[in-house]
């Protein structure tokens, strides 16, 4: 459980499953007469869950509206144990959450961060009876992957299309493929329970010290877990940037490290599961550029019966809602909320 004492943050988007499968592409090609090989592991270090009918089917061509329901898992069994610290007692919670909507011509998309203590009402999920009052993350706790989604969808009124997931241990193994990531903070952090000690400045992160970055919040700021979230959204901006700057096709074994990195640090939902279908699905976004994104954090404010909680913000986060429902632009009102990373003062 959390501890944070919450504030609004502004959030920037991510598109890792967008890396993941113009990398894997890439490679294919580069791959000439191995790329048979080169698919089939590929394809079998992506990882999948049956979310059955939690899904609803997107539209078969390149266009209509589209929502994601992104998550980074806490996970700290097995390698994610050494990475996480805490207790390894084999649980895991929905520690990062993002709904990613593309829009219906797939030319722009809103990405939407749901702060992980949230207080929800959270619907039946198999054996576990409905609850109110509780944290966001705990559906996945309770419920995996399918009562995320449906925990999501119930609070948002959304449908959602896909479902990805990323962890502790995948997410320092792409790091270290990449050859690490340039970070800039203008204060110092340093917080001994993440093990992240930088003073203010430009600083080139391997795979641990970018997870402790993406995981630090005693450090900097007010120590809330939505100061958190800015940190993290800071570090998929540094990971974009740092895919756009190298000459992998100069490269095919630095290309492929890559691509086998991103595709083992992924859990999709089945419809995704495939080499072929993350082509697909990245084909389908190759117009959306990091300029064509708005990206933000869930409106919210201190829960009434919690000072160390959060609920939702009303009316703005409802208004929020509608607005991508009906494929529209965030409100005004949920913009003004925004505010800044951190790490920048």
């Amino acid at each position: 459980m959390s501890d944070n004492k919450p504030k609004h943050r502004r959030t920037r988007g991510r598109r890792a499953i967008r890396v993941v499968a113009v990398c894997t592409g890439a490679v294919l090609v580069l791959c000439g007469a191995g790329a048979g090989w080169a698919y089939w592991k590929l394809d079998h270090n992506l990882r999948t869950v049956d979310l059955g009918n939690e899904l609803t089917a997107p539209a078969k061509d390149a266009t209509g509206a589209m929502n994601i329901l992104v998550l980074g898992s806490d996970s700290r069994s097995g390698s994610n144990g050494q990475l996480a610290g805490g207790t390894t007692d084999g649980t895991a919670r929905s520690d990062t959450a993002m709904v990613v909507h593309v829009n219906e011509a797939h030319t722009a998309a809103t990405v939407v961060s749901i702060p992980r203590d949230t207080l929800v009402d959270r619907p039946a999920c198999g054996s576990n009876a409905a609850a109110s009052g509780v944290m966001f993350n705990t559906a996945f706790e309770v419920g995996g992957a399918s009562c995320a989604v449906r925990t999501v969808e119930s609070m948002t009124g959304l449908d959602m299309n896909h479902y990805v997931e990323i962890d502790f241990a995948g997410f320092a193994k792409l790091i270290d493929a990449l050859g690490g990531v340039d970070i800039t903070t203008t204060v110092p952090i340093d917080d001994a329970r993440s093990g992240l000690h930088l003073p203010a400045g430009t600083h080139h992160l391997g795979g641990d010290e970018a997870l402790a970055f993406v995981r630090t919040r005693h450090g900097v700021g007010d120590g809330s877990d939505l100061g958190r979230i800015e940190l993290q959204q800071e570090m998929m901006k540094s990971v974009l940037k740092q895919v756009e700057n190298l000459n992998l096709f100069s490269s095919p074994t630095k290309l492929y490290s890559i691509a086998d990195a991103a595709t083992s640090s992924v859990t999709t939902d089945s419809t995704l599961g495939s080499v072929n279908s993350l082509l697909g699905f990245a084909e389908g976004l190759k117009h959306i550029t990091s300029t064509d994104m708005t990206t933000v954090t869930m409106p919210n404010t201190t829960a009434p019966t919690d000072p160390n909680r959060v609920v939702a913000l009303q009316p703005q986060a409802n208004e929020l809602w509608a607005a991508l429902k009906a494929d529209k632009p965030v409100p005004a009102s949920v913009l003004q909320l925004q505010q800044k990373n951190p790490a920048d003062s």
